[in-house]
Parts: C-alpha cells; structure tokens; sequence
C-alpha cells in the first residue's frame, strides 16, 4: 500500500513537472490588459493542455518592464516570448546581441510574407533573418481636431507644414492662444518625427535612418527649424501635460489641433464620449498624405526559451487573422495583415485599415520601429534643448553624434 501510494504520488509529480507550460511577458496592464485576455482565452482555446503564465509588468509605458527583461535575458532566464516595439527596438538590443530566434521559417509556412505588408516585413527582418511577429499596427501621423471649433473659427486642417504655420497665425489673430496642444517630452518628439516626416517625405524619413542622409544635412536643419516654428504655436504649458489631457484640450475646443498616434481617438470615444467625425476629427499630419508612419507591438522567440513549442505556437496564434481580429478590436489598433474583417472595427479603425492598404508605410522613431533604443533613449535631451535654444543647427550636430554612437548607417 506505502509503495503504491509513492508510486501514485511519484507519477502526479512527474505529470506536473512535463506539462507544458507558457510564459508571455509584456507590459499590457490596465485599460490594454482585455485585449492581451482575449488573445489569451484564443491561445487556450486551441491548446488547453498548456498552462500559461501572463507576466505583465505594468507602469512607464513599457520602461518598467523593459528593466526586468533587461535583467533575465542577461541572466539566462528569458521567458518564452516577449513583448517589443516592432523593428529596431528589438533588433538593435537583441538580435545584435544574438539572443533571438530567426522566425523566417514560421513566415514561410504561416504564409505571412504575403499576409503582412512588404513594407512591415522589411522593418522587422535584419542580417537575412525576421525576428518578431506584429499582432497590431498604430498609426503616429495623425492630426486631431474639434470640427465644431474649426468651423467656428473658419479654418480647415492644413495640408502642409507652410499652411499649418499660416493656419496658426490666423488662429492666433482670432484670439486662440495655443492653435496647437503638445504634452511632454515624448510627444514632443512625436510631434517631431511627423515634421521630419512632411518636410523630408517618406525616402528622406527612411534615408535618415539608413545612414544616408545625415541630421546635417541642410535639409534637415530646415525641418528643424520648421519644428521650432511649429512649437511657438504650442501651449507654453507643455512639460506639466500628458497626452491625454493635451487630448482633452482639443475636445474641450481650447486648441485647434493636436499630433498623436490614434491611441487618442480609443481615449476621446471611450474616455469623453465623443463621436467620431463629429465631436473630434482627424487627417494626416501636414505633409504626410498618402504615407502611414507606424509602430506595431510584437513578440518574439528568445533563444533559450523554456518551453519553445509552446512560445511558436503562441506566435502562430499571434500572426494568424484569428488572432489579430480577436486582440485589436478591443485595443484600439488595427490588425497588422491585410485581410482583417473590417467589420469588427470602429469608425476610425476603418480609415486608418484602408490607409494601412494602399499608403507608403515608414516606420515611427519615437515609437521604437527605426531606431535602436540606445538612440532614442537619450534623444528626448536634444529634444528639450532645442526647444529651449531653437538653435537648429546645434540640434542637428547633437542627433548625428548619437546617430553616430548608436551605429546608424552602419
């Protein structure tokens, strides 16, 4: 009896030692953790026998858990898969320092380089190889506004940055303070980026990155100086504002317009109850039509990962249409493919999936796509400096010394 009650005791601990486990690692919490459930409920749907581990580490936008990844992929404890800004976020910290997988092989027989974007898959591939897997797609270049104010002020969005700066002193003649609301230090570096982007155009954008054209060059200095312009229409207060209550400046018809990512309109349809197309609109930023500048949060394979069947068969659910159509209905995005179900996504989601169809996609900087975090870590100082100084040339010289350290072009 003793023998088989350690027999019986014996086989269950085996049993639990080899069954198959999953640890996903993000930093989804709070108004963004349903969609990471849902994706989780689908996962467990198609492989119930699999126990998952959901390590979320909330708070800094990602900063926080960044930290802790930080800690256990250089201590040889990565989890299975995690989650990263798609492009040089990922591959400039840990594809160049080999500790991911090459998921060229999955692409190829999940079909997925004809599912995503060619563009998407460029931004994601590096040294031959592809490295994350894209569950959804943002859109940075989007200017916000409240269509009853603009029709009260006679003024409609402006097309370019020339016309924006013309727009703004009209505005401003009118008696509207602040034509344009920024928020701190990163969305002023997202406000920066669409400048860089409607004053270079997409090959400039691309050609920044790539080392081809330095921040030096004249022409850049001029979108520099365009960005300084561009901020002296910008509320004075900006440092002390998150993006949410610059938001709320154009709902509550302080500001003409604001330059976010359309995180913004999940915010005023769900947070301020506004409708869309009525109680806020939107365009591209100025001088960016027919271009879709874009992040995409992603997960990859660590090498060394505990339970890597598992890890691919969480990617595979990831990349499917399935998958995306379950998640990013109820984050806000669009799905990363090109043949989601538009109908189960919100008015402005439709727009920006057309968009996602037919425009030039370029990747965001300030949103981790095409530059590594060594560069975008310390870029929001020659940020704060020049908009202290608006000495253009000066912050040209700083951006190029850190394009330089971070082995851009290289």
């Amino acid at each position: 009896m003793y023998r088989a009650v350690l027999l019986v005791a014996g086989l269950s601990a085996l049993s639990s030692a080899s069954a198959a486990k999953l640890e996903i690692f993000s930093w989804w919490a709070g108004d963004e953790a349903p969609a990471l459930r849902a994706l989780l409920r689908l996962y467990q749907q198609k492989y119930p026998d699999v126990s998952v581990n959901n390590a979320t580490v909330s708070g800094g936008a990602g900063t926080n858990a960044k930290a802790v990844l930080k800690t256990r992929m250089l201590g040889g404890t990565p989890p299975d898969s995690f989650q990263a800004h798609a492009g040089q976020e990922l591959i400039g910290t840990w594809v160049v320092a080999n500790r991911m997988e090459d998921l060229s092989s999955l692409f190829k027989s999940e079909g997925w380089t004809k599912a995503f974007p060619a563009d998407v898959v460029k931004l994601i591939s590096s040294k031959g190889g592809i490295w994350s897997v894209p569950v959804n797609v943002h859109r940075s270049n989007v200017m916000w506004y409240n269509p009853a104010k603009l029709k009260a002020w006679d003024v409609t969005p402006p097309k370019t940055w020339a016309e924006f700066l013309t727009t703004c002193n009209t505005l401003k003649a009118k008696g509207v303070a602040a034509p344009l609301v920024v928020g701190e230090n990163w969305t002023q570096q997202h406000l920066w980026e669409n400048v860089m982007v409607g004053s270079l155009g997409a090959d400039g954008w691309q050609n920044l990155w790539s080392g081809k054209t330095k921040f030096t060059d004249p022409k850049v200095v001029a979108a520099f100086t365009t960005f300084g312009k561009v901020m002296d229409c910008a509320n004075k207060d900006a440092a002390s504002l998150s993006w949410q209550q610059a938001s709320d400046r154009i709902a509550d018809g302080t500001s003409a317009f604001n330059i976010m990512g359309d995180w913004a309109a999940g915010y005023l349809t769900n947070s301020r109850y506004l409708l869309p197309n009525t109680g806020f609109g939107w365009t591209t930023a100025p001088g960016t039509d027919g271009t879709f500048v874009m992040l995409a949060d992603s997960f990859g394979l660590p090498k060394g990962a505990k339970h890597r069947t598992e890890a691919v068969n969480w990617l595979k659910v990831l990349g499917s249409r399935q998958g995306q159509d379950t998640f990013n209905p109820l984050k806000g995005s669009i799905a990363a493919r090109l043949d989601s179900d538009i109908r189960r996504y919100n008015t402005y989601s439709r727009s920006a999936a057309a968009d996602w169809k037919k425009d030039r996609i370029v990747g965001s900087m300030a949103h981790g796509a095409v530059a590594p975090e060594s560069f975008t870590s310390a870029f929001g100082a020659v940020i704060d400096q020049f908009v202290a100084s608006k000495n253009a040339q000066s912050a040209a010289a700083a951006a190029q010394q850190l394009a330089d350290k971070a082995g851009l072009g290289r």
